[in-house]
């Protein structure tokens, strides 16, 4: 069996000296669509930060295909093959959507060469090329923050709350563009979320996150189990 492609092995970090994660592991291996679930306030988001070096660690190792990365700056850790997608909106506004995606890549070749590939994800981004991201609706925002981390065809892919406001049938299209990305570039994907049903659907496992550590962890096809696990 081949080594995760994530391996967190029991960090600790937080705000200062303020901890929020405490002593946490978790593995993603290749491949896989891993969904961290909990409350809000439990650490989801600060795990992510801490993965892509926003954040530093107050002890513990991460490993990126058995390679430790702890402490890594983040731009390393997309050179490295790691994309994030963050719940707020980072985008800079004033640039057009063309501008913003050419961020998620290192060079003009390698953007001309994927850009056209957005025609099976979200067609519209190609539609707004020369639109300012600062106008476009929040769903397309969204849609803008997910297109430009796909565009890097990261191994590993961190995704925080993409759900969040979106409206049903968006929810919808959000599911199958991670689907798609795990079946055709073998994209491992790391999924913070509070949607059950919308994380569950595409996870094949599940992590409870609460106070900060792992507290349960199994197959994502117990939805009963999971149901269970954050009612406590």
């Amino acid at each position: 069996m081949s080594a995760p492609i994530l391996a967190v092995s029991g960090i600790s970090s937080g705000y200062g000296a303020v901890p929020v994660l405490n002593d946490l592991s978790l593995a993603v291996n290749p491949g896989e669509i891993v969904a961290v679930l909990g409350k809000n306030g439990m650490g989801k988001t600060t795990l992510l930060k801490t993965i892509m070096g926003f954040l530093r660690t107050m002890g513990g190792e991460i490993e990126l295909a058995g390679e430790t990365i702890t402490g890594r700056e983040p731009h390393t850790m997309v050179t490295s093959g790691v994309a994030y997608a963050p719940q707020d909106f980072t985008l800079f506004q004033d640039l057009t959507v063309e501008e913003n995606l050419r961020l998620g890549v290192s060079d003009d070749a390698t953007f001309k060469e994927r850009v056209g590939t957005l025609a099976n994800v979200f067609p519209r981004m190609l539609e707004r090329l020369s639109q300012r991201a600062g106008t476009l609706s929040g769903g397309e925002q969204k849609m803008l923050i997910m297109s430009r981390a796909l565009l890097s065809q990261p191994r590993l892919l961190l995704v925080d709350e993409i759900s969040e406001g979106l409206q049903p049938t968006m929810i919808d299209r959000m599911a199958e563009v991670l689907k798609q990305a795990r079946e055709e570039t073998g994209t491992a994907i790391l999924l913070v979320e509070q949607h059950l049903d919308f994380a569950l659907s595409i996870a094949d496992r599940y992590a409870i996150l609460k106070l900060g550590s792992i507290v349960e962890e199994g197959m994502a096809t117990d939805a009963d189990a999971v149901a269970e696990h954050l009612k406590v």
